[in-house]
């Protein structure tokens, strides 16, 4: 899957950015929230969509939309770009199918558990002889 061809699918916001900054951050939009529908993508199939939204379900709201936010850069053009590596990053990671575990189930030696589950009951003898012995005097 290419991901520059999502590009023509994903959407731009613009608002202006919180923080400290005096008059600039007053008066210029440089916040840069990119929206992408991952539901109606024709870019992505049907497998790709279910790995995304599985994969990315906190990032995703209610109306199927993926939404990745910048506002660290000083300008619009710096966080757009900055906004766009996150997302395909995002993308590309969630596209990886998750793997399989491999495990083979633990075979229960049973002599070894008898014998010490054997060992734990003189131990536990032993303190009873030890406990009676010292009443008794």
């Amino acid at each position: 899957m290419n991901i520059e061809k999502l590009q023509k699918e994903v959407k731009y916001r613009t608002a202006r950015s919180g923080g400290s900054g005096g008059q600039h951050v007053n008066k210029v939009e440089t916040k840069v929230e990119l929206l992408f529908d991952v539901a109606n993508s024709e870019v992505l199939n049907e497998k790709q969509k279910a790995l995304i939204l599985k994969g990315l379900a906190k990032r995703i709201n209610k109306d199927g939309i993926l939404s990745v936010v910048s506002q660290e850069k000083r300008t619009q053009i710096l966080n757009r770009t900055q906004v766009w590596k996150r997302f395909a990053k995002l993308i590309e990671k969630a596209l990886i199918p998750p793997k399989k575990r491999k495990y083979k189930p633990i075979v229960p030696n049973p002599k070894v558990r008898l014998e010490k589950k054997r060992r734990n009951a003189e131990k536990k003898a032993g303190r009873k002889k030890g406990l009676k012995n010292l009443i008794k005097e």
